[in-house]
């Protein structure tokens, strides 16, 4: 997913975490995702409070939304660089186009994860509401930020069908790293390129689990419908609780009408990003540089650094203009 603001934060990325064993909760802002009839996503990484969530850098939570009414989701080509976006749906289906010449659907329940690497882009468009498919748009988008010595990787896309483990009055889908559950533990195949935790955990009403997670992450837990208790915590529908290293246990417990939550995780990033628009730099010049080549390139230019997207709909989006100060770190 793009960030389709247009006049976007410039943000410098990697504080410490905390070390006092408080659960952080972030609320979300609401952000229009473009055009008269936008669709509005829910964002809380970036905050000011907290820029990342071990390699996590960004999170949108968008919906239910019906597309038929609002128009849903239609971004056009748009570039990434230095990073990796997640994509997990609770329902609807999005279909995504990107530059290494794949077509794919994003379906509830599966993981769509581009890296961009050194340069990349796609296009993002929601269907429903014909041919049996379901109307209601809802998911999540994430963005992984790559780190130095991986972000020129080449450009690439993998999907995963996580098999859920069901324990108690939870069910458990691991889509990225691995989590015990129980006396069990799952692990996706998926690359990441610095340990990674991704999961959805779905809480009957009143029930709860412990989720054996690794001690040297720190976490973060967004809630999608319901309330839960996060290591003793009340966390609401869209907020995000952060958690930082040091526990090697983890206590989720719902609501009376039952709760859905995203489970993210990793060590801290320990070095910093300059996050703009859709790129990710270690520098104002990196920035800079990958913003001009991608107005060079707006053409779909196939031997370019982002490549070509098979979009038959119209133009890729051009970038927003640059503040007119240098990109300054912000905490």
């Amino acid at each position: 997913m793009s960030s389709l603001e247009t006049r976007p934060d410039e943000v410098t990325c990697g504080e410490q975490a905390e070390a006092d064993g408080t659960v952080t909760v972030l609320g979300p802002r609401e952000v229009p995702l473009g055009g008269p009839r936008a669709m509005t996503v829910r964002r809380t990484l970036p905050t000011r409070q907290r820029t990342m969530i071990g390699a996590w850098c960004f999170v949108d939570h968008y919906g239910p939304d019906d597309v038929t009414r609002t128009g849903g989701m239609v971004v056009p080509p748009h570039p990434h660089t230095a990073l990796q976006t997640v994509s997990w749906l609770f329902s609807g289906l999005i279909e995504h186009r990107d530059s290494t010449g794949v077509r794919a659907l994003v379906r509830p329940g599966e993981l769509n994860l581009m890296t961009a690497g050194h340069g990349v882009s796609h296009s993002e468009v929601s269907v429903g509401g014909t041919d049996g498919v379901a109307p209601v748009l809802h998911g999540a988008q994430l963005w992984v930020a790559l780190p130095t010595g991986r972000t020129e990787v080449e450009p690439s896309f993998e999907h995963f069908v996580p098999e859920p483990l069901e324990h108690g009055g939870a069910r458990v889908s691991v889509f990225l790293g691995d989590l015990g559950v129980g006396e069990r533990r799952s692990a996706s195949p998926v690359t990441t390129h610095t340990p990674l935790l991704g999961a959805e955990v779905v809480l009957q009403p009143g029930s709860r689990v412990r989720l054996g997670v690794d001690a040297g992450h720190e976490h973060g837990v967004l809630v999608d419908e319901g309330e839960v208790e996060v290591a003793g915590q009340a966390v609401r529908r869209a907020e995000l609780a952060y958690l930082a290293p040091g526990r090697e246990e983890l206590e989720l417990v719902a609501g009376g009408e039952g709760v859905r939550v995203l489970l993210l995780g990793g060590p801290p990033f320990g070095e910093q990003i300059v996050m703009w628009w859709n790129f990710i730099g270690r520098s104002h010049e990196e920035v800079v540089a990958a913003r001009e080549q991608w107005q060079t390139e707006l053409g779909h230019r196939a031997d370019g650094r982002f490549g070509a997207v098979d979009y038959p709909d119209g133009p890729s989006l051009p970038a927003p203009a640059l503040p007119q100060v240098r990109l300054r770190p912000r905490g």
